[in-house]
């Protein structure tokens, strides 16, 4: 069983990540990577690095995608 879940999440984390790469819009991209940090960080704790996973959740699952996200919030232009 962790076996499967590590592949599911490793899956996870790959197929959020292409799909971050892709997507044309930006606050999109900036969710999806919380979503490959989220999965890396569960992945970690499966393997028994609960100090790795617990940062890696602070920094790719929180940190990253709010400031990706507040980057492209100050950074979008006006439609006129």
């Amino acid at each position: 069983m962790n076996k499967m879940l590590s592949i599911i999440l490793m899956i996870i984390t790959v197929l959020s990540a292409i799909l971050a790469l892709i997507q044309k819009d930006l606050l999109k991209a900036a969710i999806l990577t919380g979503f490959s940090g989220g999965a890396l960080a569960v992945l970690f704790q499966l393997l028994l690095a609960p100090d790795v996973a617990l940062t890696q959740a602070i920094v790719g699952a929180a940190i990253v995608p709010v400031f990706l996200a507040l980057a492209v919030k100050k950074t979008q232009r006006d439609g006129s």
